[in-house]
């Protein structure tokens, strides 16, 4: 597995904005090769950005992803510089060791 987590810094005026975009996508990520799952984490402190978390079977099917007119058509209506309070942060982890209940 492979896990993408994007550290976004919304400022408080945004967040609503920012968290209705999610609600209201389109949804093509699901129908991706290899896309296990999204998760939108909010802050619970104001100091936290906001954590998008997608996880894929393998890096190579994130990377096609990114390449695919999905992810350009996803993206094709950014949010206004001003939303943002710092920059994001894209970090990605292969996944060594996983448990659940």
């Amino acid at each position: 597995m492979f896990v993408v987590a994007n550290r976004v810094p919304v400022k408080n005026d945004w967040k609503e904005e920012f968290e209705n975009r999610f609600r209201h996508r389109a949804g093509q990520i699901e129908r991706q090769p290899g896309f296990v799952r999204m998760q939108v984490l909010r802050p619970v402190d104001v100091d936290s950005p906001y954590v998008v978390l997608t996880t894929w079977e393998s890096e190579t099917a994130f990377r096609e992803w990114v390449g695919s007119d999905d992810f350009k058509a996803a993206h094709a209506d950014p949010m206004p510089g001003e939303a943002f309070d710092g920059e994001g942060r894209l970090e990605q982890h292969e996944v060594i060791i996983s448990a659940e209940a």
